[in-house]
């Protein structure tokens, strides 16, 4: 066993503002955890005439969507606190609402647009603390994610239209 003591954090960030990041982080956790469910949701249960593509559609981003978990928790965990990992926390920090029941498919799809365009918000809502303190690490998840559900929100709501 080694004698080495670990050290504090020490990454240019100080604590105060790392915590504030990780709490925009660990809200921007619990909507992906949450938009992730309700993909995976309505990946399982979509019917209709378009039900091979939105099946497909869904199962594309709900995997991108779990992928991107994991990035997000272990940026919170580089800042030096825990990422929340439970349903009851995930609840208190979303600000997307489950959906109830089965919803026809194209409303599955509103739901979705809705829910991928939260999640740019909250992503979006960090860049001036991010930027005043210089975390371009967190800058680069967060501009990434948001490509991702800006993107994937416009692809949605081309589903919509007329």
């Amino acid at each position: 066993m080694s004698n080495v003591k670990v050290s504090e954090i020490n990454i240019g960030i100080d604590a105060a503002d790392r915590k504030e990041i990780v709490k925009g982080l660990s809200a921007l956790l619990a909507d992906s955890y949450t938009l992730y469910l309700m993909t995976h949701n309505f990946h399982w249960n979509v019917t209709g005439p378009q039900f091979n593509s939105l099946h497909n559609m869904f199962m594309l981003q709900y995997t991108e969507q779990w992928n991107a978990l994991d990035l997000i928790a272990e940026r919170i965990r580089a800042l030096g606190y825990p990422a929340p990992g439970t349903y009851k926390e995930f609840v208190s920090l979303a600000s997307i609402q489950e959906v109830e029941g089965t919803p026809k498919a194209m409303d599955m799809v509103r739901h979705l647009v809705n829910a991928q365009e939260a999640v740019a918000r909250v992503a979006r809502e960090l860049f001036p603390l991010i930027d005043k303190v210089d975390d371009q690490p967190t800058a680069d998840l967060l501009t990434q994610r948001i490509n991702v559900h800006e993107k994937t929100a416009w692809m949605l709501r081309s589903l919509l239209a007329d």
